[in-house]
């Protein structure tokens, strides 16, 4: 089976019912649970995405306080698993400034994280890409936002 690109399903969808579409979308919601988390995050937290923002840097929290620090091979790991959440999350909201927010925060707690991540090359690397990503990031908003984005970046990397 073909899957068909996003411009034919918005035209198909346009010529189904309102009772179609909703059940359409709680069949969607059925299957994966990315797109349950999705369909929550569009019903009950798009419209007020401050409240959003505490409730996935308080999951951050949580996901590195559970972290096993007896090696970096289980910091590692954690870590990506962390940052993959995350990115899911940051997809969801769409929204830059969310994005650079919770970046920010995954990037603090990091280079908080003891033992020091400057001690192991993949994690530094992980780190220094995760840097190097929001300051392109950056670049691509309003001038006045880069220039507050830009002078919370320099307290990170100092």
């Amino acid at each position: 089976m073909k899957t068909a690109t996003i411009v034919q399903l918005k035209k198909e969808l346009q010529f189904r019912s309102d009772e179609e579409c909703l059940q359409f979308c709680l069949r969607l919601a059925r299957f994966k649970k990315e797109n349950k988390e999705l369909l929550t995050y569009l019903l009950f937290e798009a419209d007020n995405e401050s409240a959003y923002i505490e409730n996935v840097k308080s999951e951050i929290d949580e996901q590195f306080s559970d972290i096993n620090t007896d090696s970096f091979y289980y910091i590692k790991k954690s870590v990506r698993k962390i940052l993959r959440n995350l990115k899911k999350y940051i997809r969801y909201s769409g929204n830059k400034e969310t994005e650079l927010e919770l970046l920010f925060y995954f990037c603090s707690r990091l280079k908080a994280l003891r033992p020091s991540i400057m001690e192991n090359t993949t994690l530094r690397n992980l780190y220094s890409r995760q840097l190097d990503y929001i300051e392109r990031k950056i670049q691509t908003l309003h001038e006045d936002l880069q220039y507050d984005y830009g002078l919370v970046l320099e307290n990170i990397r100092s």
